[in-house]
C-alpha cells in the first residue's frame, strides 16, 4: 500500500511538472505577443503623428491662399468673408410631418409565435 501511494505521489508530481513547464511556455508566448501588440500600437501612433504633422503643413493658410490664386481661372475660389454667413434665424428647418402608411397589415388574427411573413 506504501508503494502504491508513492508512486502515484511521484506521477502527481510528474504530472504537475509538466503542467507547470507548458503552462510557463504558454505565458512567455502571450508575453511575447502582447509585446509585438504594444510595439505595433507605438509604431501606428508614430505613424499618426507624422501624418498629422504632415496635414497641418499641407493646410497652412497662406499655402491654401497660394493654390488657390494659382487655381483661380480653374476653380473659381475665392476667400471667405463674413457676410457670407447667415444667421441662426434664416434656417428654414423641415416641418414634422409624419409618413402616411401607404400599405397597411391586419395583424389582429395572428398569433404571437407567428412573423407576418408567414
Amino acid at each position: 500500500m506504501r508503494t502504491l501511494f508513492f508512486v502515484l505521489t511521484a506521477l502527481a508530481v510528474i504530472g504537475l511538472a509538466f503542467w507547470a513547464y507548458h503552462e510557463n511556455y504558454n505565458t512567455q508566448q502571450a508575453i511575447a505577443e502582447t509585446e509585438q501588440v504594444q510595439r505595433d500600437i507605438s509604431q501606428a501612433r508614430q505613424r499618426l503623428g507624422v501624418l498629422k504633422t504632415e496635414w497641418a503643413y499641407l493646410n497652412r493658410p497662406n499655402r491654401l491662399r497660394e493654390l488657390a490664386e494659382i487655381n483661380f481661372e480653374r476653380l473659381g475660389l475665392l476667400p471667405l468673408t463674413p457676410e457670407q454667413f447667415g444667421h441662426i434665424d434664416q434656417v428654414a428647418y423641415p416641418s414634422n410631418a409624419l409618413l402616411p402608411i401607404t400599405d397597411p397589415v391586419d395583424v389582429s388574427g395572428m398569433d404571437n409565435g407567428q412573423e407576418a411573413g408567414q
